[in-house]
């Protein structure tokens, strides 16, 4: 039998209204499990609570991984393996490796992160992601509660929070997986 979880969805028609909704109910002591908006939100993030971003220290990993497996090659195969004598210039023309180096380093840092990005979203091959409302990709902020984390309020206690909030419809999901 599988198990199904319940959620509280909060609508609201503005994201000033949103930002202050959040801000309200994470005073109260409420734990937010996402909000969800047709357009990036200056400043959600904060009023949310997440931490910065490392996907930045990621990308420097890999393009300095692209970097080192670009001058590796070059190194190997025009110094070591196959060294040749051109016009009498040396074997290691460090100077002619950039532009190979820099793009390396470019490629590298983009499939990274694609995947990357893929492996932290949880989108990856076969992702299944629950759609809490439709309208939130065409006009409206959605904020989500995970009923089974917010243990001290009651349903209706977090229904009249949000709709003390300034949500236009309170509505609740339960998602069978």
């Amino acid at each position: 039998m599988s198990d199904s979880k319940k959620y509280l969805i909060g609508v609201y028609d503005d994201d000033a209204v949103l930002l202050d909704a959040i801000s309200a109910i994470r005073a109260q002591g409420v734990k937010i499990l996402e909000a969800f908006t047709p357009f990036p939100v200056h400043g959600i993030d904060d009023v949310l609570g997440y931490k910065r971003s490392r996907l930045p220290i990621a990308a420097f990993m890999f393009g300095a991984t692209g970097t080192t497996c670009a001058v590796c090659l070059q190194v190997l195969t025009l110094g070591v393996d196959w060294p040749m004598n051109i016009g009498g210039k040396a074997n290691l023309p460090y100077p002619d490796f950039i532009p190979v180096s820099f793009e390396a380093t470019v490629l590298f840092a983009a499939l990274g992160m694609v995947g990357t990005f893929l492996v932290a979203s949880g989108l990856g091959p076969g992702a299944q992601k629950t759609v809490f409302d439709a309208r939130s990709s065409d006009d409206k902020f959605v904020l989500v509660l995970d009923l089974e984390k917010n243990n001290k309020f009651s349903q209706d206690q977090l229904s009249l929070l949000l709709k003390d909030s300034g949500a236009s419809e309170v509505n609740e999901k339960e998602i069978v997986g």
